[in-house]
């Protein structure tokens, strides 16, 4: 695919406290590495992959692939930047929410980046998948699966636990949270036409 040959752009944004794995999980989803050497966002950085979409329909069959062109958008986790990351709430579609299962801590602040989204957010459900990250480190496990798919299943949002060191989930993470955001879309463009139809037979009578 060339540079401007695609059907959609697609803005994603990582989020999460500093350190449980943003960048590593971007870089792995779009490079298929990993880089064990710890390197600190600042501010924003951002992550580009071309991808095909097809959607099921009805009846289990794919219909014709979109060129999805995906932005993801790698937020720093501290503080101090907080102002400047959720200046980009806005612009995103969906949201690729991450903790570390090795630090509970960064589970507990799950709920306020939560309300930050609903905050900040285009709209007060945005389309939002939850990431336990550091999958791989089962010996330092610090925050069992269940309670992160309760949390998960209270706010209505998808879970997975995901290692960005050997790729666990991770594109499944990703398509996960593509297929809700063409899913919302087509549903709005569906509501879009149906008003046009009623605007025009309502004009005819």
């Amino acid at each position: 695919m060339s540079d401007g040959d695609y059907d959609y752009l697609i803005k994603f944004l990582a989020l999460g406290d500093s350190g449980v794995g943003k960048t590593s999980i971007l870089y792995q989803y779009t490079d298929g590495k990993f880089n064990s050497r710890f390197i600190t966002t600042v501010g924003i950085d951002f992550r580009e992959k071309r991808v095909v979409y097809r959607s099921n329909g009805p009846d289990g069959i794919s219909g014709r692939g979109q060129r999805i062109h995906l932005q993801l958008w790698d937020t720093a986790g501290q503080e101090r930047f907080r102002s400047l990351t959720t200046a980009f709430f806005r612009d995103a579609m969906g949201f690729l929410l991450l903790f570390d299962l090795t630090n509970e801590q960064s589970f507990l602040n799950v709920r306020n980046w939560i309300s930050q989204l609903q905050m900040h957010a285009y709209c007060e459900n945005p389309d939002i998948v939850l990431c336990g990250n550091k999958s791989d480190m089962e010996d330092q496990r610090m925050v069992k699966e269940e309670e992160a798919k309760e949390l998960a299943e209270k706010y209505g949002i998808p879970y997975f636990e995901t290692s960005a060191a050997n790729g666990t989930n991770v594109s499944k993470a990703v398509e996960t949270l593509l297929d809700l955001i063409m899913k919302r879309m087509e549903r709005n463009l569906g509501q879009a036409k149906c008003q046009q139809n009623f605007i025009r037979a309502s004009a005819l009578h």
